[in-house]
């Protein structure tokens, strides 16, 4: 979580959401990152999480990412949840909820629906307090333009 809270950090500096995320290989090794960048970009799905499976799967050299582990700082949402179901991840660990937006169990659990073909399992809270604190300090705060 550590290595996704690294990468969350950069994202305030496009006045992006401060949200990071890290794909680890079955041995532990980081095959992919990423941190929000809509602001950044103007592309709706830029997402930490889609970036991180994005430079997983071209890391791994196929779409399916069997053994790995997303880690995130923030709950996923719906388009991103999808993704973690279709690219085969096996587990995702996230630190802070989202209730507003959250599809790994908050709002809604598309990531362990028994109607799709594969669930991985969900780990939450994880450095929670950290986690919650970037998001917490970017929206009170001046944000980057």
């Amino acid at each position: 979580m550590r290595h996704a809270l690294d990468e969350a950090a950069l994202a305030p500096r496009t006045g992006d959401v401060p949200v990071g995320a890290v794909v680890l290989a079955p041995d532990g090794t980081v095959v992919g990152r990423g941190h929000n960048e809509r602001e950044a970009t103007g592309d709706p799905t830029a997402h930490a999480e889609m970036l991180a499976i994005r430079e997983a799967a071209r890391a791994v050299g196929e779409w399916r990412l069997t053994g790995c582990t997303l880690v995130v700082t923030l709950e996923p949402c719906t388009m991103c949840a999808g993704a973690i179901v279709l690219s085969r991840l096996d587990r995702v660990v996230y630190g802070a909820r989202d209730e507003k937006a959250g599809a790994a169990g908050s709002l809604w659990d598309v990531v362990r629906d028994r109607r799709l073909n594969h669930r991985p399992e969900v780990i939450a809270g994880v450095l929670e307090p950290e986690c919650a604190r970037e998001l917490t300090a970017f929206f009170r705060g001046p944000r980057a333009v």
